[in-house]
């Protein structure tokens, strides 16, 4: 039997007029029977998002500023949706716990979620549909990582007993029954388990854009609509900062093969683009399926004479890194050359303790850094079959006038990262997707 289950992002839920496409929505289709609000997003340009209120709410009552003039506004955006939809509904209790739960030293996260949690009232009332807190059945361990089999074993029982559901999205409860998040934008990932747990035929994620674009409509103008996209190839570009879906997102979902479906609340007739797990038989209609990038990176790159004959000195670099909790996003190595790429806002506060360790570690010929950088992936399931793509890369950054600072392919080879000077980022796309693009 068909079944979908349906996330909304902020810009869905901003207001009341937006509430009443959500519904129309929702009520067009019958299988639509689990619902996943975000917090309501911004109204209009420099308007606030209700959680970065909420995050300022809890600054306020711990750092002693106006706190009520704070929660002021964010009561006034949720009764004003109430009011404007016509509805005989008070949040005044809920209000009430959430300034006595703050007051109390309740947690950040605690704050965060309530974007979510009042939003998720709300839409359940108007929609005629049970609501379930989502702190009674998405579980984090004690560490605050996500229980994943422990949430599924629970939702799925759970929601046989409920046809029709809203389940707020971005969070869950710890083990002592304290509320933790996702990282922002989690709802996707929300949305994704509660697909999992319902084994629903397709998860369908509302935004405000009609799917995935080959690249940045800011790089790049009027870029091509993605239709059809793999969760690999996904997985790569969410990665390299296309935000249209978290991308932690896919994990749930690809462990059943649920597709993903990408739609546009404004534009509902739109088709979007569809994620699915694999398209072994399908032959793309272009080489690349979409160009992602993230700018911010720095380079440490370590020279050592005969280092691929050097037992352990890769391990003992990682482990420097390990030691101050910095994760690499990627490491081009040659024979006597090891390169670091990390995030430099993290690096540039442990710059002088990183580079004395590794010294001390590797008594390295030369260590340079570079800074600066920023990353580009070239993503599509065609490369596969189609010899010369890297060599038509280069030739188009070439003719650009762009210098490449370092060069990664994955053993897959669906996806091939360069790395370009921060000043190049947006021509260098612009560059490839002309290639590539006709």
């Amino acid at each position: 039997m068909e079944l979908k289950v349906v996330k909304f992002g902020g810009s869905s839920l901003s207001d009341a007029k937006q509430f009443q496409k959500v519904a129309g929505i929702i009520r067009a289709d019958e299988t639509r029977r689990y619902v996943i609000p975000s917090a309501p997003g911004k109204r209009f340009d420099g308007d606030e998002k209700v959680t970065d209120l909420l995050y300022s709410l809890y600054k306020a009552i711990n750092e002693q500023g106006n706190a009520e003039a704070v929660f002021a506004r964010i009561k006034d955006r949720f009764n004003k949706i109430i009011d404007e939809l016509g509805m005989n509904l008070s949040l005044d209790c809920e209000y009430t716990k959430i300034e006595k739960d703050l007051r109390n030293g309740a947690s950040r996260e605690y704050a965060a979620s309530r974007g979510e949690y009042l939003n998720g009232i709300i839409l359940s009332a108007y929609l005629g549909f049970t609501f379930i807190d989502a702190a009674t059945c998405i579980f984090f361990d004690a560490e605050g990582n996500f229980d994943a089999e422990t949430t599924n074993q629970y939702l799925k029982q759970l929601l046989k007993a409920y046809p029709k559901a809203v389940i707020p999205g971005f969070y869950g409860s710890l083990p002592d029954g304290s509320i933790t998040t996702f990282s922002r934008g989690g709802s996707d990932i929300t949305g994704s388990i509660v697909a999992r747990a319902s084994a629903a035929t397709l998860y369908e994620n509302w935004t405000d854009v009609s799917g995935f674009l080959m690249a940045d409509p800011r790089c790049v103008e009027n870029p091509r609509r993605i239709e059809l996209i793999t969760y690999k190839e996904l997985r790569e570009l969410s990665y390299m900062g296309a935000s249209v879906l978290h991308d932690e997102a896919v994990f749930p979902v690809r462990y059943v093969g649920i597709p993903i479906n990408i739609r546009n609340t404004n534009r509902p007739d739109d088709p979007g683009t569809l994620i699915v797990p694999g398209t072994e038989d399908e032959i793309p209609d272009t080489i690349i399926t979409g160009i992602a990038g993230k700018s911010g990176f720095v380079s440490i790159t370590v020279e050592k004479d005969q280092m691929n004959k050097r037992y352990g000195f890769g391990r003992r670099i990682f482990e420097v890194f390990e030691k101050y909790k910095l994760a690499i996003e990627h490491l081009p190595s040659g024979i006597d050359t090891m390169s670091i790429l990390v995030n430099a806002n993290s690096f540039k506060p442990l710059r002088a303790s990183i580079i004395a360790d590794i010294y001390r570690a590797t008594d390295p010929d030369s260590l340079v850094i570079d800074e600066h950088i920023s990353l580009i992936a070239v993503v599509g399931r065609g490369m596969v079959r189609n010899k010369g793509i890297a060599a038509r890369i280069f030739r188009a950054l070439a003719d650009a006038n762009i210098n490449i600072k370092m060069i990664d392919q994955g053993s897959s080879e669906l996806n091939i990262i360069i790395g370009v000077e921060e000043k190049d980022f947006n021509l260098a796309i612009r560059s490839i997707y002309a290639e590539f693009v006709k």
